[in-house]
C-alpha cells in the first residue's frame, strides 16, 4: 500500500515592498525568512518581495544591500526584482511596504477589498518611533545598515504578530 504525503497549506503570507525592490524590500524578505525559519515555521509561512515599479525587473538585488545583509548573515542569492501584480493583493494576507509613497501607491491599484493588508512595515518595529525604513539608493553603505537595523527590529514585532494568527492546534 503507498502512502501520499500531503503538503502543509500555507497558513500565512507577507510580501515587502518598496520601489525597485533591489534594496529595501529584498533586504526584507532576507531577514523576514531567516526568523521564520529560526522559528521553525518555514512551511507555515509564505514570504516575497516586489516592487511598486518596474525600474529594476530581473535584476539581482543591488551590490550594497547583498554586502550588509551578508555581513550579518543574511542571503539575498537567488533573488531578483519583480513589479507587484494585481494577483499579490489576493495572494498575501500581508502586504507590508517601506514607506508612505509605496503605501499611496499600493491603496491606488488594490482592489477595494485587499486595501486593508496594506501597511507600513514598521508598524511592528518595537524600538524605533519612525514610520518608514528611507531608501537608501541615493546613499552609502552606512544607509544600507541602518535599513538593516530597521528590518530586523519590525521582524521581530512581525514574527510575533503572524505567529498570532496562525491557526493552533486543536486538542483532541
Amino acid at each position: 500500500m503507498k502512502v501520499e504525503m500531503i503538503e502543509p497549506a500555507l497558513k500565512a503570507s507577507v510580501l515587502f515592498v518598496c520601489t525597485g525592490n533591489i534594496c529595501r524590500s529584498p533586504v526584507a524578505q532576507a531577514v523576514f525568512e531567516k526568523k521564520v525559519q529560526q522559528a521553525g515555521l518555514s512551511d507555515l509561512i509564505q514570504v516575497d518581495s516586489a516592487g511598486t515599479a518596474a525600474y529594476h525587473v530581473g535584476e539581482k538585488p543591488d551590490s550594497r544591500s547583498q554586502h550588509a545583509a551578508a555581513f550579518r548573515g543574511y542571503n539575498l542569492m537567488g533573488q531578483t526584482a519583480r513589479q507587484v501584480s494585481q494577483s499579490d493583493f489576493e495572494q498575501f494576507d500581508m502586504i507590508l511596504v517601506m514607506d508612505w509613497g509605496n503605501l499611496r501607491a499600493l491603496q491606488n491599484i488594490a482592489p477595494e477589498n485587499c486595501r486593508h493588508k496594506i501597511e507600513l512595515v514598521m508598524r511592528y518595529a518595537q524600538n524605533s518611533d519612525d514610520a518608514e525604513v528611507p531608501d537608501p539608493y541615493y546613499q552609502e553603505q552606512d544607509a544600507f545598515n541602518l535599513v538593516l537595523d530597521y528590518l530586523e527590529d519590525a521582524s521581530m514585532g512581525l514574527l510575533e504578530v503572524v505567529k498570532r494568527r496562525l491557526p493552533q492546534p486543536v486538542a483532541a
